[in-house]
């Protein structure tokens, strides 16, 4: 039986749903109130404030919490601003929500509960949201990554969640960098902000029926960034307040230690005029905070196509502060100086880059000028090594979507760089705990993106899981976007929702007479990681889904032919990563 999308149940539940009470939760420790909503069959609590305005003086330095006043009731009926970004939809069909209202005063959160929670009732575990979009982008509320659906499916699954989405500053607000607001403590405030949200779930969820104790943090492309870092936040000296943690499409980000930010800080601050002493005084900083906002992210979006070219990728980056991020992520990794104990789930979308991939390729060397154009510190003998490993022989053009097989081997090349071989070298360094490995390998977007954009054949690309692991296809039956879900699809719904919630409650995303992803187990069968000759992958999805050695007896012929294991050991090497800058 296919099950009933959101927008089908809503209509079974829409009745009740008006009339039923809007829900109320009482923190009596401090005397305050939150009023939710009623939707879709689950409880929610929209636009929680949990850091103060950010604006004026308070501009880039790390959040401050809010206190409320006791005998507040929080109305927690509508979503906050999302922080300063470019308004407008954002990346269709990556993205479906328009951004219409941004401020400073943004740092709230959004909680999810399933319905009829009683205060007798045993915890339920908590997933919390770090969004993607490069760090320039992003918001709390983007409808293709609602949690109605996840929270019913796990639900059904008996093993329900509560989820937790935040705001968290981007672009210039959230990255800026400069000795002067290193010196103040002022820089990676985005990532002290998704600090301070994770610690107000932790001191607060209880109120909602959560466990505090039970936390996993997920997050996808530059989320699943700030998934890493948060469990190698510094240096692992301090206690995190979460015990698990799902990166998706990255986990760490070439550039890091790199030039991409201090250069784009420098470019919006010519832009302003905030250049009068040095780029790096203090008297630049109590410029930038005399700005307004609409000043200061027009020039971030002034900026940002120049900075684009200066880099294919994401251009506002963590930076390695000395405090929050006391050292290169590889460092760290390597000095084993992160969270222990924190189960782990990591993965990448099959074809992850191939909607950011040149589709004009159609020669090798199309594929040296564009692979070093993104990975431009490697060396001449580095990226001859490189291109090596990735013959054009493995790979195939799609003559009937104009995609040369050059370009196939391209976007291999590019996903390999920034989304697989890193989560690899994650889950090398933290084996000794719980760590899984997944690859997506099915999707409904591709004839969108052919409807969209005139080009099919991308394949699985990023974004792809969000149709699952939420729990809805049907967000994605909108604009008149080409949709043909098959029964394959809604049975993989199910599992991929239900498999996310599971590793939320048990830290294991199968569990025997359940309908998740079955036989997928840790990817390494045991010690600490250290020189593993091979590990396993969980391809989620597609004709082929189950467990897999990269490599040898027993290996996915799909899995084997990516050659993972020698070409991101090549990748991961010391001399690499370096020239890789993170």
């Amino acid at each position: 039986m296919i099950p009933l999308t959101l927008s089908s149940a809503w209509l079974l539940l829409s009745a009740n749903s008006v009339a039923a009470q809007d829900p109320l939760v009482a923190d009596t420790t401090h005397n305050i109130t939150y009023q939710g909503l009623n939707q879709n069959g689950i409880e929610v609590f929209l636009g929680i404030p949990y850091g103060q305005d950010t604006s004026g003086a308070n501009r880039f330095k790390p959040p401050q919490p809010v206190v409320p006043e006791p005998g507040t009731v929080i109305d927690a009926r509508s979503v906050g601003p999302a922080c300063p970004q470019p308004l407008g939809q954002g990346l269709p069909p990556l993205t479906l929500t328009n951004t219409t209202h941004i401020s400073e005063d943004c740092l709230h959160l959004n909680v999810a509960r399933p319905r009829g929670i009683a205060a007798e009732d045993p915890p339920l575990p908590v997933l919390v949201w770090i969004y993607g979009g490069g760090f320039f982008t992003g918001i709390s509320n983007e409808l293709t990554t609602a949690p109605d659906g996840m929270i019913l499916e796990s639900v059904e699954n008996g093993l329900p969640v509560i989820h937790v989405a935040m705001n968290y500053r981007l672009g210039v607000f959230g990255f800026a960098q400069s000795d002067a607001l290193r010196s103040e403590g002022s820089e990676n405030a985005a990532l002290r902000d998704q600090r301070l949200a994770i610690e107000w779930v932790r001191d607060n969820i209880a109120h909602f029926g959560g466990d505090p104790n039970k936390i996993t943090i997920f997050g996808q492309s530059s989320g699943g960034v700030s998934v890493g870092l948060q469990i190698m936040a510094y240096g692992g000296t301090k206690p995190v307040p979460f015990q698990r943690g799902i990166s998706e499409s990255q986990v760490l980000e070439p550039g890091i230690t790199g030039n991409f930010s201090i250069d784009a800080f420098q470019r919006v601050v010519e832009h302003v005029g905030c250049n009068t002493t040095a780029l790096h005084s203090p008297e630049t900083v109590a410029c930038l905070r005399n700005l307004d906002m609409e000043t200061l992210q027009a020039a971030a979006e002034a900026t940002y196509l120049d900075d684009l070219a200066h880099n294919i990728g994401d251009i506002w980056l963590p930076t390695v502060d000395g405090d929050f991020l006391p050292a290169a992520p590889s460092t760290l990794l390597a000095e084993q100086r992160f969270a222990r104990n924190v189960s782990m789930m990591l993965g990448w979308c099959e074809d992850d880059l191939t909607f950011f991939t040149d589709a004009s390729i159609a020669s090798a060397e199309d594929t040296a000028s564009f692979v070093s154009s993104y990975a431009w510190g490697l060396s001449p003998s580095n990226l001859a090594t490189l291109l090596s490993l990735y013959p054009s022989s493995d790979f195939t053009g799609n003559p009937s979507a104009n995609l040369s097989a050059e370009f196939y081997r391209t976007a291999r090349i590019f996903r390999d760089l920034v989304m697989t071989c890193e989560p690899i070298l994650y889950a090398s360094a933290l084996a000794s705990a719980n760590v899984y490995l997944y690859t997506w390998n099915q999707t409904i977007l591709d004839p969108i993106l052919a409807s969209l954009y005139n080009q099919s054949g991308q394949g699985v690309i990023h974004t792809s899981e969000f149709a699952y692991i939420f729990g809805n296809l049907s967000h994605w039956d909108t604009n008149g976007y080409p949709f043909a879900p098959t029964p394959a699809d809604y049975s993989l719904v199910r599992r991929g929702a239900r498999s996310w919630t599971t590793f939320a409650s048990l830290g294991a995303p199968g569990l025997e007479g359940h309908d998740t992803f079955q036989g997928f187990t840790p990817a390494f069968s045991g010690g600490d990681g250290e020189e593993k000759e091979t590990f396993s992958i969980f391809v989620a999805g597609g004709p082929h889904e189950g467990l897999s050695p990269v490599e040898g007896p027993g290996s996915a012929p799909a899995v084997a032919a990516q050659k993972l294991r020698e070409r991101c050991a090549f990748i991961n090497s010391e001399e690499v990563v370096r020239q890789l800058q993170f």
